[in-house]
């Protein structure tokens, strides 16, 4: 699992001061936490889709949820139950040939589906990093939990747990604080089984009737972002040792717009001439501006990761985690002080590097540089979304 593997040798030699790593074979669980990218949601009945999982059709595709929860119809459970388990039979087989597969997750409705598919699955457990936990509590969590402590003592590498919080108590005022601070003790209990701790931004939005348009990002709707506010505030401390992902963005294409635009026309132009203007133009019109602008603000956050449930979303996404070359020369930098405190000036002159506040964001960019690479110092983001979407359409 290399990042940005649709770029050829020497794009990638002219873009990246340093390159992607290859995590396929992590053993470390922040840097496969923090590598997760645009996770890419599917339904687990979806045959077609996890066909091109297993063939390996999606371009930049390096994580995947395969859903039996609310993407399923109550009516077809049992079918897609049957369905996933044939599906991972395949998988195990073509991972066995030397097939590269992206890290798999089965988000699953109860303990008891839990159960049951551990036990049918078998030797294809060993084809899942993990399971997600939906509308996830106290009370299901230490189930979840206790059943895949039992499950990691029979597989040959560990299966991790990825807790969704979206219920009524996470969100509502008058239980958030005690809600979130009980879920993170339980969640103390199992650290080294938590990848992520994700938050479901569609369902808390709709308690309270609510939905973010395109044009605007979910920290527009402000109880969500009083949310993630205090989800960073419980789990976001460096010493806890958890990463959070960003909430799904659900849009892939519009016909109306009514606000401003928000991918500048400069970047494209100047780089790119009438093509990169044409590309431009069309990622306006998949509000792919709106998505962006929402990882740049799951980003300031704290938040790394993004479920997204089109494949058009992931390398446009995923281009937003690569390091630019600023960012790491700060970090490098910081970093270098050893942690004596003091303040320099940044190497590119514009600002002032301060050693101590800005350690653990140093630390941070410097695990991001590993697995999504370091850009030259000419380039930027637009680079790799360019190159992205120019594969998008000679597809």
């Amino acid at each position: 699992m290399i990042y940005f593997d649709y770029l050829s040798i020497e794009q990638k030699e002219e873009m990246f001061y340093i390159s992607p790593a290859d995590c396929s074979l992590a053993t470390d669980k922040n840097i496969l936490a923090h590598a997760l990218g645009a996770t890419l949601y599917m339904p687990g009945t979806a045959n077609r889709s996890i066909s091109k999982v297993i063939n390996n059709e999606i371009p930049g595709l390096t994580s995947t949820v395969l859903c039996l929860e609310d993407a399923v119809d109550d009516r077809e459970v049992e079918a897609a139950e049957q369905n996933l388990a044939l599906q991972l039979g395949t998988m195990l087989s073509f991972k066995g040939q030397g097939s590269s597969l992206p890290l798999i997750f089965i988000r699953i409705r109860n303990v008891e589906q839990l159960k049951r598919l551990t036990k049918t699955l078998g030797e294809a457990m060993n084809v899942l990093t993990g399971f997600v936990f939906p509308k996830f509590d106290t009370t299901s969590g230490f189930e979840y939990f206790e059943h895949l402590v039992e499950v990691n003592k029979t597989t040959e590498k560990t299966i991790f747990g990825m807790p969704i919080l979206e219920g009524p108590s996470v969100i509502h005022l008058e239980s958030r604080s005690e809600t979130l601070l009980n879920i993170k003790s339980l969640l103390d209990q199992y650290k080294e089984l938590v990848l992520n701790v994700r938050m479901g931004a569609t369902d808390l939005s709709g308690l309270y009737g609510l939905r973010r348009s395109p044009e605007l990002t979910i920290y527009d709707i402000s109880v969500i972002r009083d949310f993630i506010a205090n989800l960073v505030n419980v789990f976001g401390k460096p010493q806890d040792g958890y990463v959070i992902s960003g909430p799904v963005w659900e849009y892939f294409s519009s016909n109306t717009r009514l606000l401003k635009p928000q991918l500048r026309q400069t970047p494209f132009q100047e780089q790119f001439g009438g093509e990169g203007s044409r590309i431009r133009l069309d990622l306006l019109d998949r509000y792919i501006d709106g998505l962006l602008h929402e990882v740049m603000l799951d980003k300031a956050n704290g938040l790394i990761g993004k479920t997204v449930i089109h494949p058009s979303h992931i390398l446009p996404v995923q281009a937003m985690y690569a390091v630019t070359h600023e960012e790491y020369c700060d970090a490098k930098d910081i970093l270098a002080n050893g942690g004596n405190g003091g303040v320099t000036k940044s190497v590119y002159g514009n600002k002032m590097n301060e050693a101590k506040p800005h350690t653990n964001w140093a630390r941070k960019i410097m695990t991001l540089s590993k697995i999504y690479g370091v850009l030259n110092e000419r380039y930027d983001h637009t680079s790799i979304i360019y190159a992205g979407e120019k594969l998008q359409r000679a597809r």
